[in-house]
This record gives C-alpha cells, structure tokens and sequence, in this order.
C-alpha cells in the first residue's frame, strides 16, 4: 500500500492550510484498511479533510486517508459505497440508474465514511433516512456490522462518535423515481449550495457550528456582530456568518475566529455553539484551545 512519510496535506484540505505529516496511510482496500487499523492503532482516519483544520506546524503522528478507497455497486434497489467515496459521485451514479434517496449528498464535498459517521443530511433527507447497515472497525471486536438501528442515528450524529467506530462501508435502500424528478432535486440542492455557501474555490470547510436545537447558528452569529471578524488571512464569510473563509492564513488565525465566534454567541444569548470542524495537530497552544472548544 502507499505509505508517505513527512507529507504536505496543506493543498488536501478543504481550508488549504496545514503542514507535514509524519506518516499518511492511502489504504486501497477494506482488508488494507483493517489492517492498518490493527498494526497502528493510534493513526487518526480522515476522508478528504473536508472538515479538518490541520495546524500549520503539522502533527507528528500517523494518519489514514481513504482517498483510494472508493470502490461501490448497486445491486437492484440497493447501493453499497467503501468509505472514500465521495457522496456526490455515488448521488449521480443513482440518478443515473433511477434512484432516488441520495440527492442530498449531491452539495456535499465529504466521502460516505464521513456523511454515514456524522449523519449528513439536508433539504428533508439524510443518511438515517435510507441507510440499511454499516461495517464499521471495532478497536475491540474488530470488523462488525450495524443496522439502522444499531448506529443510532440522531442529529449530526451516530453510535460512530460516541463508541469510537470507524465507518469502512455502507449499504442503502432507494427509491425508484423518474430520473428528471431526481435530477431537478439535484439542482436545486446545488442551487441553494451555491446561494447560501461559499463556493469551493473559496478555502472553506462548510458550516463552521451545528445549530441549536430549534434554532439557527447563522442567525445567532449575526446577531452577535461577527460578520466580516477576521484573524490574519482568515475571516467570517460576509455573506453568511456561520463561514470561515481563509485567504492564506494560519491555523491559529482560523481556531482565533472560531474563539470569537462562539464566544460572540455565549456573550449574547448564553448559548453554546457547537462546533463541526475536527482538529489535527500537536502544537500545544492550539491543542489548549481545541479542547475549550470541544474539536479534539
């Protein structure tokens, strides 16, 4: 398999900031996967860094990215992804077959691994929704299998977070539609992606917090003042507060304006935002700060 050593993820995610890693595992297979899981069980899992910010002074340990991963099938009405998919390939590959379920994932830049982990979701459909099982990676019981029940499914989230299980493959059940009603869902899905978000070509990693029970973290924030906050090349996207853009600028200057940002929000309505973004990195500094923000 493809191990790198002391390798640049910086042009890899989605913020275009980071620094080297010490060790980058690109398994190719699920028994490859498996097998790096047992071997080095320390390594940290990630898709495509969609929702990472790396720091910029890099992180000393190994990491698994499931890039080459992206084998999928459809069997009748069923769909079965490996993890690294990327959800939009595998949503235009059941358009073009007359299955509907998957439109969702058409806006979303993340891999299956990642949507199933976090429950993804959108415009009255989600993972929960047409999931029928998940091979996930038990430290402890090695490979297991998980039915929609068994994951737990709630809100941006699944058994996944709170048993530390690694998503290796899906399985969904979709719905025979007429290809023009799936394909007009699409785009209107992209259409509300491209009004509401940044596009990709602007270094971003999507919303920055989940939003409150019965409430909206973008509102919260621009109530709170945040718009236009920056921290050296990073900055709260003036179009919708609940974005960081970052035009070249640094771990730290990105985790100082998600600080403000939830701290805009604690001040102003004693609410505590949640954040989406994960962290990698070692820099104690940040490490400190990750932790009171509840990313690591």
């Amino acid at each position: 398999m493809l191990v790198e050593e002391n390798f640049d993820v910086t042009r890899l995610t989605s913020f275009k900031c980071g620094g080297k890693i010490k060790k980058v595992f690109f398994p190719e297979s699920l028994d490859e996967f498996v097998q790096i899981l047992k071997e080095t069980p320390e390594a940290k899992v990630f898709g495509n860094l969609t929702n990472t910010l790396v720091s910029s002074d890099g992180y000393s340990g190994a990491i698994i990215l499931t890039t080459k991963m992206t084998n999928f099938h459809f069997s009748g009405y069923r769909a079965e992804a490996e993890c690294g998919l990327k959800g939009a390939k595998l949503s235009q590959a059941a358009e073009e077959k007359g299955l509907s379920g998957l439109e969702f994932m058409i806006a979303f830049p993340g891999t299956i691994g990642g949507e199933v982990f976090m429950n993804a979701g959108a415009h009255g459909q989600n993972v929960a929704g047409c999931l029928v099982e998940a091979k996930c990676y038990n430290p402890d019981l090695g490979v297991i299998t998980l039915n929609k029940e068994e994951m737990k499914f709630s809100y941006r989230t699944s058994v996944c977070q709170s048993k530390n299980l690694i998503v290796l493959s899906a399985v969904f059940e979709l719905q025979p539609a007429p290809s023009e009603d799936i394909k007009a869902k699409m785009e209107e899905n992209l259409h509300f992606r491209k009004t509401h978000q940044p596009s990709l070509t602007l270094p971003n990693c999507g919303s920055v917090f989940r939003n409150p029970e019965g409430n909206s973290s973008g509102r919260l924030l621009e109530q709170s003042g945040v718009k236009g906050y920056a921290s050296g090349g990073a900055r709260v996207w003036e179009n919708h507060a609940n974005f960081i853009i970052n035009n070249g600028g640094t771990s730290s200057d990105i985790l100082n304006v998600i600080q403000k940002m939830r701290n805009s929000v604690r001040e102003k309505f004693n609410i505590e935002l949640k954040p989406e973004v994960r962290f990698l990195g070692d820099n104690i500094k940040e490490v400190e700060i990750c932790r009171d923000l509840k990313i690591i």
